[in-house]
């Protein structure tokens, strides 16, 4: 599914695992990765129930690269420091080409679980606030550096980080750029579940096995059903519950399960 060297993809019956895999350089990021990130995502089939969004190494991701911010730039990658004299539109383009990475993980009809280490940061953040669940490490450490750098988040993170924590909140956590721990993760919203570091890819395995073990009907429609929550009118939202359910009866009654 990638010819990235530094991206890795195994599928395990109904399980597929995206594996970073750049550790020297802590897994940063560089447009060719989100490419592969993108196309691996719009290539998952229907015979997936689970996407694990995982790392090598002592970090989940340092964020981009920071060659890419180099006078110089990086070879066959994007020079991003030219994009500032570029057109707003042509702009805009390339950037919306970036968030396609971390915005096909939440349009997944999959429930999409994120084991998180170490550092996560800005663009390392935005791909752990793209899965639907976070199992995170206790040595975690997530912050959104992008106002250091005179920017603003824009790979798709900024809409989980406010449904997650709040706008007040996610206010904060940007525009300090500080870091946030495991415990506060936790306290916050941010991750599901925090564990110690060498019970990570358990505690990720065996939720997965948890959703595995929940009927695969009812969890396809369960996944938007909760999205819609956020969003929608509670009109709208009661209207959604009886949608769905009037198919997961009709389903039942066909023994589709």
């Amino acid at each position: 599914m990638t010819q990235h060297p530094h991206l890795h993809v195994t599928a395990d019956g109904p399980v597929l695992t995206v594996t970073l895999a750049n550790p020297d350089e802590r897994n940063a990021q560089t447009p060719s990765l989100w490419r592969a990130l993108a196309a691996v995502g719009e290539a998952v089939g229907g015979d997936i129930r689970v996407v694990v969004l995982r790392a090598e190494g002592a970090s989940f991701s340092a964020g981009l690269h920071r060659g890419m911010l180099s006078p110089a730039g990086m070879p066959d990658e994007p020079h991003l420091v030219a994009t500032a004299s570029r057109e707003p539109d042509a702009t805009a383009e390339l950037i919306a080409g970036f968030q396609r990475a971390f915005r096909v993980w939440q349009e997944l009809p999959q429930v999409v679980v994120a084991a998180v280490q170490g550092h996560a940061i800005g663009a390392g953040f935005q791909l752990a606030l793209a899965a639907d669940l976070r199992v995170c490490a206790d040595d975690v450490q997530l912050a959104m550096r992008e106002t250091s750098l005179g920017l603003v988040p824009d790979l798709a993170g900024t809409k989980p980080l406010v449904s997650c924590v709040g706008y007040a909140r996610a206010l904060e956590i940007c525009a300090t750029g500080r870091f946030v721990g495991a415990s506060e993760a936790h306290a916050i919203g941010l991750a599901t579940v925090v564990v110690p570091r060498d019970e990570l890819d358990e505690t990720t395995g065996d939720l997965v096995q948890a959703l595995l073990d929940t009927p695969a009907g009812a969890l396809r429609e369960l996944k938007p059903l909760l999205r819609s929550a956020t969003e929608s009118p509670p009109g709208d939202q009661l209207r959604h519950e009886r949608e769905a359910q009037v198919r997961r009866l009709a389903a039942l009654a066909r023994g589709d399960g």
